[in-house]
């Protein structure tokens, strides 16, 4: 997870890429070839805890001092993909964009300016011995950008509901991401003509275009099962709802749009008056 967004609070969704071994220069393929046979795997629970544990420090740790050696693995048709955490990484990201999402008073109460400064500065120093770099794992607090609904089909999603595990996720393989992605793109063009969604979307796209195209993408309801209510969760169909709606809008039907984005923004509501109110 990203720290320096979901240490403030863990409700967090997460859009994942998983990359076969191929994918990985020497001498990393060699780390997650050896790293995926370990019968210890982490889970994205034990993620989270080793995140929220670096607020325990005074001043906290908003960025990890080292990268993590830590991934999320997945076997695909037989083909071992694996997902790097890139815990600092993604920690540096979210520092930058938590000014858009903090009051100041309480970014500074959470994450003094110094802290905020020096992180800054290592980050700059870091980009330019890693122009490339870029993160596997993208993150949204307390929701699901509607964007990350359109690389998925209903019949992809996967609920698992078992005694100490509570699990909502899509998983696509990366080259019916990439064209569902072409394909709204399209229609939102021709029907909007611009905005933020088009925006988001051409973002996540370009983002995905960095990566295998044997790739997986997963997108992982996250911390967010805790807060949605046990028969929302059962009955999601948020992804079929975005897909009615680009539907509509290529046969120029308005209205039935207009009925599938309302089910899909009042299904949205409930977590939204909960952000509000913590």
């Amino acid at each position: 997870m990203t720290l320096a967004s979901s240490v403030i609070v863990p409700y967090t969704a997460y859009l994942r890429v998983y990359e076969p071994l191929a994918a990985f220069p020497e001498p990393e393929r060699t780390h997650w070839a050896t790293y995926a046979k370990r019968d210890d795997l982490p889970s994205a629970q034990d993620e989270l805890r080793r995140s929220l544990a670096d607020l325990l420090p005074v001043p906290p740790v908003p960025v990890p001092v080292h990268e993590s050696a830590d991934a999320f693995v997945a076997v695909v048709d037989g083909v071992t993909c694996v997902c790097p955490w890139r815990t600092r990484l993604r920690g540096w990201l979210a520092l930058e964009e938590l000014p858009e999402s903090l009051p100041g008073p309480l970014l500074d109460a959470a994450l003094p300016p110094v802290v905020r400064r020096q992180a800054a500065s290592d980050y700059e120093q870091w980009l330019e011995r890693n122009p490339d770099a870029r993160p596997w794992i993208r993150s949204a607090t307390w929701h699901v950008p509607v964007r990350w609904f359109v690389l998925f089909a209903d019949e992809e999603r996967e609920y698992t509901k078992g005694d100490e595990s509570l699990i909502l996720r899509y998983r696509t393989p990366m080259v019916q991401a990439r064209r569902r992605v072409a394909r709204g793109l399209k229609v939102l063009k021709e029907a909007l003509g611009e905005g933020p969604l088009i925006d988001g979307l051409v973002d996540v796209g370009r983002w995905l275009e960095e990566f295998h195209p044997r790739s997986l993408v997963e997108l992982d309801y996250g911390g967010l099962v805790h807060v949605l209510p046990a028969g929302q969760l059962e009955d999601d169909r948020s992804a079929a709802d975005v897909a009615e709606g680009l539907a509509a809008l290529k046969d120029g039907d308005g209205e039935r749009a207009g009925s599938a984005y309302e089910r899909l923004t009042d299904r949205w509501s409930e977590v939204r008056g909960r952000q509000n109110a913590s």
